[in-house]
């Protein structure tokens, strides 16, 4: 089991922006032409002369030097903190040659949605950020839609080290696909049409061995695969001819999740007397990115919740139950 799995793949990174603004000021219209004032009477006006201003297109390019240099200073700056903790305060036992571990098997690959997920929410973040930055829309979207995958896979590389674990050529996968799914959404559409989402309710099975599916709450939300689900929600006013009155708030969305789950394999969860299945669902999303607002904040706090699915009726399939329905499914 890599590390992932033990704490839900995704919870250890985060990227900040601060937005900032600047204008500038045309310079003053040149005088007429006045007769030569004396040698130490023009030397004294030229002393206490403003300086020509700034042009706003000036003022514009240092603004987006000033942006970039904060955006990448600040993002190496994290990468840097969160690995050197990883490494000095987790990865302290003993070390191995790099080997290879194969975890498709585990989870009802459970933790693969949630390396695709955080690898496509953190590379949506950072071309949003690139943009916000002034990079040219090309470079944002090349540069930023593999963020999520070179901020995840280091993690594979120093569990490839650990005699305990190894590094996992899916877990890689999955997150080299989280970010080539951002990648293609952004060079055909220039925006997220398919959003992948995830969403958590608490399930009794922690209880059952809390050392790996958690003891508090924020550690089942991160380690309890079998209250985790993973959504794909699609913007169907964009794919309609404008003009369309279809709502962009409101999206259709299907779900993934999975039951039974306490150990890693279905083998150990047999011998348990478990039964691990597969769960789908078909629901509906609000995508509160698009609701209206012209405040700034709420704007921001709407981006940041877009990548959590929403409380919302639900019709799930398993194999073991057949067609069941949920008025509100968390």
């Amino acid at each position: 089991m890599a590390l992932q799995s033990r704490f839900g793949n995704w919870g250890r990174k985060s990227a900040v922006a601060l937005a900032t603004a600047g204008t500038g000021l045309l310079p003053l219209a040149a005088p007429a032409q006045t007769p030569a004032a004396p040698v130490g009477t023009a030397v004294a006006a030229a002393a206490i002369a403003p300086a020509p201003a700034a042009s706003p297109a000036a003022d514009s390019a240092a603004l987006r030097r000033r942006r970039l240099r904060l955006l990448v200073g600040g993002t190496a700056l994290s990468y840097g903190v969160i690995y050197t903790g990883l490494t000095t305060a987790w990865y302290t036992g003993e070390r191995t040659s790099l080997h290879w571990f194969n975890d498709l098997p585990e989870w009802q690959q459970l933790d693969k949605c949630g390396h695709f997920w955080g690898a496509f929410q953190e590379s949506r973040g950072a071309v949003d950020m690139l943009r916000w930055a002034g990079l040219p829309e090309k470079k944002a979207i090349w540069y930023g839609s593999f963020v999520g995958f070179v901020v995840q896979s280091p993690i594979e590389i120093l569990d490839g080290f650990d005699p305990a674990y190894g590094a996992s050529a899916t877990d890689l996968a999955a997150n080299f696909l989280g970010s080539a799914g951002l990648l293609a959404q952004q060079l055909a559409w220039h925006d997220v049409r398919i959003m992948p989402k995830w969403s958590f309710h608490l399930t009794s099975y922690a209880a059952m061995r809390p050392n790996v599916l958690g003891r508090t709450v924020p550690e089942r939300w991160l380690k309890d695969y079998n209250g985790q689900t993973y959504w794909l929600c699609t913007d169907v006013g964009a794919f309609l001819k404008p003009g369309n009155r279809w709502p962009r708030w409101l999206q259709p969305a299907v779900g993934y999740g999975g039951q039974d789950m306490v150990y890693n394999d279905d083998g150990t969860n047999a011998a348990k007397g478990l039964r691990p299945y597969r769960q789908f669902y078909l629901s509906v999303d609000v995508d509160l990115r698009r609701i209206p607002t012209r405040s700034v904040v709420l704007k921001r706090v709407f981006y940041a919740l877009s990548i959590f699915h929403l409380p919302a009726p639900a019709l799930e399939y398993n194999p073991r139950n057949g067609f069941g329905f949920h008025g509100l499914y968390m």
